[in-house]
């Protein structure tokens, strides 16, 4: 029984919503659940299409750092072997994938997102985006073929150096999303795409969609370890451990 993740099917279509605390911030049990879930809906002839989102206020404030601070050299291993494993399992899905982006979405969020077909994002004053490098961590060589795959490779680069968050109106100016809604209306509009997709020819949608994505793929699948190792060597990092701390110790004090 899935803890983290919580999915209900409607017209062909698994709405898969993120459920861990107000935030959505992911650690390895929940991404272990969300990659089962879309599994699940690829393997299942009865769904068409998925809408992955979150809650109001929030898609996924990214990956919970106090949680993974705190993991072993295997556990932390573990955890970004199988984060990519969900990107790769997220990216090369066959049938539609609409990211409903219900509030904020930083870091592994906007990751979550960019692996989607269409984005739509809440109006409002949110942020998304790729703030990796402010935060001490190193943007993998196939998370920038994500990012770029949207919004081309110069912005790409000059963002993700940057560690660039952006607003809606921002995100949709730059391509980076589709659309923008008010909450109450976020996943009709979410799933309105979804179902105009859905009317197409599912074998011609589904192998121009692997066409289109095939060097993508390729470069998420081909880099996993040598990203794993580059990762894992920047996390045990005194500098790094130094920034995690105080970003921690931000973080437990809003909560207080």
């Amino acid at each position: 029984m899935a803890e983290f993740i919580k999915t209900k099917i409607t017209d062909h279509i698994a709405y898969i919503g993120l459920d861990r605390g107000r935030s959505n911030a992911m650690h390895l049990e929940m991404i272990q659940e969300l990659s089962k879930e879309i599994k699940t809906a690829e393997a299942d002839p009865a769904i068409e299409a998925i809408i992955l989102h979150g809650k109001e206020g929030f898609f996924s404030s990214g990956l919970d750092l106090i949680t993974l601070y705190d993991y072993d050299e295997n556990t932390i291993r573990t955890f970004w072997e199988q984060f990519f494993d969900l990107t790769y399992t997220l990216a090369s899905f066959t049938k539609p994938s609409v990211a409903s982006i219900t509030g904020h979405s930083p870091a592994g969020g906007c990751v979550l997102a960019i692996c989607c077909d269409y984005r739509v994002m809440v109006e409002g004053d949110y942020i998304i985006g790729l703030n990796e490098v402010p935060v001490g961590l190193i943007v993998p060589s196939s998370i920038f073929e994500l990012y770029s795959f949207w919004i081309g490779k110069a912005q790409a680069y000059r963002f993700l150096l940057a560690g660039t968050l952006h607003k809606p109106t921002e995100a949709l100016n730059i391509g980076l999303i589709d659309e923008t809604a008010p909450f109450d209306r976020i996943n009709t509009v979410a799933a309105r795409k979804a179902k105009s997709v859905m009317q197409y020819d599912k074998n011609s949608w589904s192998s121009t969609k692997a066409n289109i994505r095939k060097n993508l793929l390729e470069t998420i699948k081909l880099n996993k370890t040598e990203s794993v190792n580059q990762l894992l060597e920047q996390w045990w990092k005194p500098s790094t451990r130094s920034i995690l701390k105080t970003i921690i110790e931000n973080l437990t004090q809003k909560k207080a």
